[in-house]
């Protein structure tokens, strides 16, 4: 006698925690006309959730020291080098050929490296001390802008996912996600990894679902900073931008593109969703002849 296969239904991420979405619905992810597993549905009440979870953590998150969050995205990719078959055999069963699986395992463990050894670093690169003739100094130094919501890569299901996430929370952003409609297995089995990489709660939180649905709110919600979207639909941008532009977020295009490209090892990548804040400091002025120091 067969039995009926019990597929897994793989929840979302929020917060630290692994609900299934608000809304109970569901799609079936299928690959070669067969369902290979059940994802869930995001409602908009799952990305309000993200959203407040994400705030919630932003402040601590970016007043960690720079070290430390770099030893936790190092951490990240210990984990994920201590389960690449995994993923590799989900990359598999959503259609990768073995060998391209693999190579992209590899290179988002190098990759989430490159940016732990950024998150020490990138502020000096874009610091300055600003030439001013007055008694007082003037610099300017990078800060993170808050919550940034992502529409990561469809054709990428980890490469493109771990790019985006690593490039913006090194900086001290926080993240709410919504992975690839057609690729999501490795985005959810990615928050596992998260989850057990001292990530504080609520930095990252990875939704699944449709980005007809979502994209809209995405753009207007009033407590999000910043947009990232990873694609080239020319619909999907303007009605993005025309949503954006109302409580002027910051939208990033980053247009489809292969992920291997070591041109994705990208200092600016970090700068996209950063702010300068620029200071004045007053000194003393001393000396006769009105020299200062």
């Amino acid at each position: 006698m067969s039995r009926i296969e019990v597929l897994k239904t793989y929840k979302i991420f929020i917060g630290g925690k692994f609900p299934r979405t608000e809304s109970g619905r569901f799609y079936p992810l299928i690959n070669n006309n067969k369902i290979i597993a059940n994802m869930c549905l995001s409602s908009v009440k799952d990305f309000r959730n993200a959203v407040v979870a994400a705030r919630s953590a932003q402040g601590s998150w970016a007043n960690k020291t720079a070290y430390n969050r770099s030893q936790i995205l190092y951490r990240m990719a210990e984990v994920l080098e201590g389960r690449k078959a995994q993923f590799v055999s989900e990359l598999e069963t959503q259609g990768i050929a073995k060998s391209k699986a693999t190579n992209e395992v590899d290179l988002s463990i190098d990759r989430l490296i490159y940016y732990a050894g950024w998150c020490d670093k990138y502020m000096q690169m874009h610091s300055s001390v600003n030439p001013v003739s007055g008694s007082y100094f003037n610099f300017s130094v990078p800060e993170p802008m808050g919550v940034v919501a992502v529409f990561a890569p469809e054709d990428s299901g980890l490469l493109g996912l771990v790019t985006q996430i690593c490039s913006i929370i090194s900086g001290g952003n926080t993240c709410v996600v919504l992975a690839s409609e057609h690729l999501p297995l490795c985005a959810v089995s990615f928050s596992e990894v998260i989850a057990t990489s001292d990530v504080p709660n609520g930095v990252v939180n990875i939704l699944t679902g449709k980005i007809a649905e979502l994209s809209s709110v995405f753009a207007s919600h009033m407590n999000v900073n910043a947009l990232l979207y990873c694609g080239a639909d020319s619909n999907i941008i303007k009605s993005i931008q025309d949503l954006a532009i109302e409580n002027m977020k910051r939208f990033v295009i980053r247009e489809n593109s292969d992920y291997i490209d070591e041109k994705h090892d990208n200092l600016h990548y970090i700068y996209d969703f950063q702010e300068t804040k620029t200071t004045w400091h007053p000194i003393e002025q001393i000396g006769g002849a009105g020299s200062g120091y």
